[in-house]
């Protein structure tokens, strides 16, 4: 995920990783598709 220079067995790795994999999960889910969002891949459509 993030090279912070954290040693093995600190467990704070995991307090910090954890909300960056939150944010991910959230945005898979709740992002617009193109359709949703209207995007179309051909002008004056």
């Amino acid at each position: 995920l993030l090279d912070l220079g954290l040693r093995l067995g600190e467990g704070s790795g995991a307090c910090l990783a954890l909300p960056l994999v939150e944010a991910a999960a959230r945005v898979l889910r709740e992002m617009s598709t193109f359709d949703a969002a209207g995007v179309t891949d051909k002008p004056g459509r």
